[in-house]
């Protein structure tokens, strides 16, 4: 729930900031593109802090190693997020975070139906994850689009 309240906190606040003309962010377009890595950044931290070993109870029993995947999807957040602020590789950087998007969300599911806590919390329930699921990955790709 933490990431759609910093994607939806971050956009309002860049929205508020086109309107009083900061030229980074006067459109919707630019104002999601910057939202979205920021949502991507705060996510991709929980990966390189004590959090990471909920992450990794998070990862199903069947994909081996889930310490290494936790590192690796994280290092691809940052480059995702990173890549979706930088124009030339803005395509590929929102289509390759959508592909991560649905490639993590058995973990996602696997947390919402074994109850994995998150920071001592549940995790995101399933009927509440997939909307989110599905707006992170249709924001990837129309920030892709452009």
């Amino acid at each position: 729930m933490a990431p759609l309240i910093v994607l939806l906190a971050a956009l309002l606040i860049f929205r508020g900031l086109g309107a009083l003309g900061v030229p980074l962010f006067l459109t919707w377009y630019d104002s999601i593109t910057w939202a979205l890595a920021l949502m991507i950044l705060f996510t991709a931290s929980a990966h390189f802090t004590s959090m990471k070993e909920d992450l990794i109870k998070m990862v199903p029993k069947a994909f081996p190693y889930p310490r290494q995947i936790i590192l690796v999807t994280g290092i691809l957040e940052i480059l995702g997020a990173i890549g979706l602020l930088i124009p030339r590789v803005r395509f590929a950087a929102g289509i390759c975070l959508a592909i991560l998007f649905v490639a993590m969300f058995p973990a996602n599911v696997n947390a919402a139906l074994k109850h994995v806590p998150l920071r001592g919390r549940r995790a995101t329930p399933l009927w509440l994850r997939l909307p989110m699921q599905l707006l992170f990955i249709a924001l990837a790709v129309l920030v892709a689009l452009g």
